[in-house]
């Protein structure tokens, strides 16, 4: 019979790109999704896309044991992506994050333990780059590393020191690719959440004889991605910005980095965990490997767009975030047999040309930054 993949946050734009893909793999697709206002707008209807021959649609959450119940029916693999997303937010939703990323997780663990019949051989969770914290460091004065800094305090951001420093020196330290076998230190909630959910997708699986694949995801981007959260996805921030004519505020000093993924890129590393059955057990990092500017990518997007460059730096900050960020993607490539294939700047092309053809959204970041400020968590 032909594999069954549930897709838990499966309406997400990762969720339609792996399904996508699984899809044309010859599999059968399940989705269960709850449309979040947040990230698809109130009163959001089953897309247009999710109601083609293959795929099944329950609208649901995976807070709730019956919608997991009906989901894992016959289910043969799991792609876990259902989750909440937001590092700011998380800092002060911390019960909402906790209930949907962890709790939600320990839900499908609950139901698979006490299963006489589980169909499911299979976990794959999208984690993320965030479990890291700040990740590798080097001091190219000195020479010491590799250095794993801790979280950067309120003082040192305050007092404009946005780059952690070397311990034998006091140099700025320079970021390398972090790997997965580094040390995790989570500086948001969000980020203790995905951690969480990777201690139990692991123990688990390996309590049950489950298979698993946690791929920890870097800064995913691309087509479909929601235009409507003003929590997450900085080029969708930053599209709606330049799409009303206002600056892109850079917060530090604009030359903190991210490694940016396209989605397309992402979805074929997730089909790949689903479908190649000897691969089990391993934690990946899905990423480019290049690290990218802020300020950077904010030009990249403006000349994409047709707008000027109206980049403002702020100096402002937010606590949780961290500084640098780029993936050893070796083992992408050599367990899933798998590199980048779209590149930053024509993928940043593509973008920009569907978002171009998108309805306008309202511009919510400056709300969400007052929320953050209110709760003493900007600066």
């Amino acid at each position: 019979m032909t594999d069954l993949f549930l897709i838990t946050g499966g309406a997400g734009f990762i969720g339609q790109k792996l399904t996508e893909n699984l899809l044309a793999r010859g599999a059968r697709v399940r989705i269960l999704d709850s449309l979040s206002p947040q990230i698809h707008g109130l009163g959001a209807l089953v897309p247009a896309w999710a109601e083609r021959n293959g795929i099944e649609f329950i609208h649901g959450s995976v807070t709730e044991r019956s919608d997991w119940l009906n989901a894992l029916d016959g289910a043969t693999a799991v792609a876990h992506l259902a989750a909440e997303t937001g590092t700011g937010q998380s800092m002060y939703e911390i019960a909402r994050y906790n209930e949907v990323n962890s709790q939600g997780t320990a839900l499908l663990f609950d139901i698979l333990a006490q299963s006489q019949n589980r169909s499911v051989q299979k976990v794959v969770l999208t984690s993320s780059r965030s479990v890291y914290g700040e990740g590798r460091y080097r001091c190219t004065h000195c020479g010491t590393g590799p250095c794993f800094p801790g979280a950067r305090n309120a003082e040192a951001l305050t007092a404009a020191r946005w780059d952690p420093s070397c311990p034998q020196c006091g140099s700025a330290l320079t970021a390398a690719p972090t790997q997965e076998a580094d040390a995790s230190q989570p500086a948001s909630i969000y980020a203790a959440t995905k951690l969480a959910q990777e201690d139990l997708v692991r123990i688990a699986c390996e309590a049950l004889g489950i298979g698993h694949v946690i791929l920890r995801l870097q800064n995913v981007y691309g087509e479909g991605q929601s235009l409507k959260n003003p929590y997450t996805g900085i080029l969708s921030i930053f599209s709606t910005k330049l799409r009303h004519g206002a600056e892109l505020p850079l917060f530090e000093d604009g030359e903190e980095t991210r490694d940016f993924v396209h989605v397309e890129d992402v979805a074929e590393s997730l089909a790949g965990a689903l479908t190649m059955r000897e691969v089990s057990g391993a934690v990946i990092n899905v990423g480019s490997g290049v690290g990218t500017s802020v300020r950077e990518v904010a030009g990249l997007l403006s000349d994409a767009l047709g707008k000027p460059r109206n980049l403002r730096v702020t100096g402002e900050f937010r606590l949780g975030d961290i500084r640098h960020n780029v993936a050893d993607i070796t083992r992408m490539r050599d367990i899933l047999g798998f590199t980048p294939r779209i590149g930053l700047a024509i993928g940043i092309s593509r973008f920009a040309r569907w978002v171009a053809g998108e309805e306008l959204p309202e511009d919510r970041l400056d709300r969400a930054n007052a929320e953050l400020r209110e709760r003493g968590l900007m600066g």
